[in-house]
């Protein structure tokens, strides 16, 4: 225990540090705190995207679901994989450029003002979604971060969250965006390293690859098959399943704290170098997240008969204790501690950015404005890691589909060259998320079916086309280009 607890501090301190030294660049300005001032080459880009997209949700969420779930899970990785690739051909380059043009340092900035059309209504409306939803994601990371500790040394989770919380603060004030960025290119290395060691052990612990695909079959009828069993909607229910995930994939571009690494590349140029390190990075780590939460259903067969997956989320804890020595145990859940610290680091310069930048008065808006704001959001996000009897898992899902919903279909309007009048806008980006709030009130075996995000996404898109029906008859045949819309800004 001893080594595994001086392991661990080690490899935390020494990410964390890689974090402050970023204090020795830091110019005290709003640009370099919010994006780094545009200077990320495509490999820090990339590899913080895909850091930032994972981490605490990958570590623990992932894992407990494909524990829980079995051989269905892929369908999570492919759906999600491809929806994110297809949609980044779309928008990625054309995000970059839209913030560079028109000098946008916040998300909900670069959806008021696309085309430069100043909407400060949308700005408004962006940023309080997105300041509520990031919360709850926040917290879903301080949340994944304490059992990691509570499992490594017995502490309780809520000691953990305030633990996470203090070194999230300190982390936002040392150096901002970049900060976050310079540790999340480390923890990359480290999250593919103890993801790829994992598999590796466990493994070999079943003797190999055919006795362990012989064991997975043998855990029950079911936990190998390709689709859950009680889908909804017949026939229709794998297939809604995969394409429920698909969107997900696409509801990337709708979440600030990943679409921010973008905004923040040195030019649009360099996105498709920032693309291959991203893609190529989460396809092989969401593919060893898998297999760990796979074979640790065949080692930790007791975790199982838990009634609530709050407790399969401590698997992947559980057998790096359990089954590692001490240094390198130390050193996989150091890297998932401090994934999850970074993320949460993210989301809340994100939801902070928000509220300096796009809540507040313009006299407001600063550098130690951004800086008070960052210590709200902190102390809200603490707050629901405390009191929130949710897993990661679905803390992250409900925090990602009502980002998605809300700025994935407005994002691709945009980038197929229309601009709506503010109110159809507004309506848009509050239509999703509403949508994505009442599916919960749906029979179960239709929200375990189709992902709630599906629904929220198409309403958003439904909404716009009913929308520029209308803006037509009003105005007559001319399309919402943004020539059209110019004396409506």
């Amino acid at each position: 225990m001893l080594m595994l607890q001086g392991s661990f501090i080690f490899f935390m301190l020494f990410f964390l540090l890689i974090g402050f030294s970023s204090v020795l660049v830091r110019r005290k300005e709003s640009t370099d705190y919010l994006l780094a001032g545009r200077s990320l080459p495509p490999s820090l880009a990339g590899l913080s995207a895909v850091a930032t997209n994972n981490s605490g949700y990958m570590f623990i969420g992932v894992i407990g679901y494909t524990y829980s779930a079995g051989l269905a899970a892929v369908w999570l990785m492919i759906g999600w994989i491809v929806g994110d690739f297809l949609i980044s051909l779309l928008v990625h380059r054309r995000l970059r450029r839209a913030t560079g043009s028109f000098d946008s340092l916040t998300y909900p900035t670069l959806l008021g003002n696309w085309y430069g059309q100043n909407q400060v209504g949308v700005r408004v409306v962006a940023a309080l979604i997105a300041v509520v939803f990031l919360g709850v994601y926040a917290a879903a990371q301080l949340s994944a971060g304490s059992k990691a500790l509570n499992v490594l040394f017995g502490w309780q989770q809520g000691l953990g969250a305030v633990i996470g919380a203090t070194m999230v603060l300190f982390y936002c004030f040392s150096g901002g965006l970049r900060a976050s960025v310079w540790t999340d290119a480390a923890q990359s290395s480290v999250m593919l390293l103890g993801m790829g060691l994992m598999v590796w052990i466990t493994i070999a612990e079943q003797g190999g690859v055919e006795p362990s695909w012989a064991a997975l079959n043998a855990v029950s009828t079911t936990y190998m098959n390709w689709f859950p069993t009680d889908l909804a909607f017949g026939g229709l229910g794998p297939l809604l399943f995969v394409i429920g995930w698909l969107f997900a994939g696409i509801g990337v571009i709708g979440q600030p704290q990943i679409m921010v690494r973008f905004m923040s590349l040195d030019s649009e140029k360099s996105m498709r170098r920032a693309r291959a390190y991203y893609y190529g990075w989460f396809t092989a780590f969401y593919s060893l997240a898998m297999l760990v939460g796979l074979m640790s259903r065949l080692l930790l067969p007791e975790i199982a008969d838990f009634d609530v997956q709050q407790d399969t989320e401590l698997a992947l804890p559980v057998m790096a204790a359990e089954l590692l020595p001490g240094i390198l145990a130390g050193l996989v859940l150091a890297g998932l501690f401090a994934a999850t610290i970074s993320t949460a680091d993210s989301l809340i310069l994100t939801c902070s950015a928000a509220i300096s930048r796009d809540l507040l008065p313009s006299r407001f808006q600063g550098y130690t404005t951004t800086r008070i704001a960052t210590l709200v959001v902190i102390v809200m996000a603490l707050t629901i890691a405390l009191f929130s009897n949710e897993t990661v898992f679905w803390l992250v899902l409900h925090a990602w589909s009502g980002l998605g919903a809300a700025f994935a279909p407005l994002l691709v309007i945009y980038t197929l060259g229309r601009c709506p009048p503010q109110w159809l806008t507004i309506v848009m980006v509050v239509t999703g998320p509403a949508v994505v709030l009442l599916y919960q009130l749906l029979d179960p075996r239709v929200v375990d079916t189709v992902y709630e995000i599906l629904p929220g996404m198409v309403a958003g898109g439904l909404v716009y086309l009913v929308g520029e029906v209308i803006v037509r008859q009003r105005r007559g045949k001319a399309p919402l280009t943004p020539g059209v819309n110019e004396k409506s800004r």
